[in-house]
């Protein structure tokens, strides 16, 4: 199987400055924060990479950098088409009420990213397909997204990203703001259009029990960088690094509901000042000397992963 795409070195810096005449009044240099920084990893054509980490790590930015709507600051994203042809990309948000236009009729939505010499039946017959695909009725299309109940407004949505003939669908947190039934629902919906065009996707959750269930490689993502990345079954299996043991001691246990979790204390570092050699070293248990001097970088192991971390053996 092919890489479909390919981010090499990927970083991102915001200028988080204060104004110019605070500046001079103060004497402060320029402040810079470095949200994504030098991020590497494919996506295999057909398949789903899911990134996660918890909230200002980075997962969003990176997201908008592969769609294009942010400029890196370093790095590249190359996407790899069939026969040259350009990998065509959609997004669908966390939130379907703000992605959705109020004043528009959800057929109009769904039509939007379809050629604008698109004759009108053919138009009107592909906007009902859709509907159909994803579960809907073709006389929806009618209705305007306030008639519809949040899980419904998430098919729309994928409707509208299906229009536009996709290869590659960035879903960003899709599910988070439903109700767990309904995110069951959404979340087979993907599974079954992946399976049937053969779609790939880049999955952006905090939810380790989804990303479980979607994910067929995962990427660790903590301040900005990527700590630990490789098959999903491998990392839920046997996780390395310290910061993934420590998101997976959050995901509940039916069988052990009641187990210990002793949550180490901790201070998440400022991103405005982020310590020197590895990040994640105020908050490691595993910490030496080397990790509060030395960045460690991704290296390959023998179970097919990569991690960042000096006190993970080989």
């Amino acid at each position: 199987m092919s890489a479909l795409v390919s981010v090499d070195g990927l970083g991102r810096s915001f200028d988080a400055s204060a104004p110019l005449v605070q500046r001079l009044l103060t004497r402060t240099p320029r402040r810079s924060v470095r949200a994504v920084d030098e991020v590497s990893f494919e996506i295999e054509e057909g398949t789903t990479f899911a990134v996660v980490g918890e909230s200002g790590c980075g997962k969003s930015t990176l997201t908008r950098l592969i769609a294009g709507l942010d400029t890196p600051s370093q790095g590249r994203v190359q996407m790899f088409g069939r026969m040259g042809a350009p990998v065509r990309i959609q997004m669908v948000f966390q939130d379907p009420v703000g992605s959705l236009n109020a004043r528009w009729r959800i057929g109009r939505s769904i039509a939007e990213p379809m050629p604008k010499n698109m004759m009108p039946a053919a138009r009107h017959t592909r906007v009902a397909e859709l509907l159909e695909t994803v579960g809907l009725s073709p006389s929806d299309a009618g209705k305007y997204p306030h008639e519809f109940s949040g899980g419904q407004r998430q098919r729309i949505a994928i409707a509208r990203a299906l229009a536009g003939e996709a290869h590659l669908l960035l879903l960003d947190e899709p599910t988070s703001a439903l109700d767990v039934s309904v995110q069951a629902q959404i979340l087979n919906l993907l599974k079954d259009l992946q399976a049937r065009l053969g779609l790939t996707y880049l999955f952006i959750s905090h939810n380790l029990s989804v990303v479980r269930f979607m994910a067929d490689r995962l990427g660790v993502m903590y301040l900005g960088r990527m700590v630990e990345e490789g098959p999903s079954e491998a990392l839920f299996a046997a996780p390395a690094h310290p910061y993934t043991k420590q998101l997976l001691e959050t995901v509940p246990d039916v069988e052990t509901p009641q187990r210990d979790r002793n949550p180490p204390a901790f201070d998440i570092p400022s991103p405005l000042n982020l310590p020197q050699g590895c990040s994640f070293h105020p908050r490691c248990p595993l910490a030496s000397a080397i990790c509060r001097q030395t960045r460690p970088v991704l290296r390959l192991r023998e179970n097919g992963t990569r991690i960042a971390c000096h006190a993970v053996a080989e």
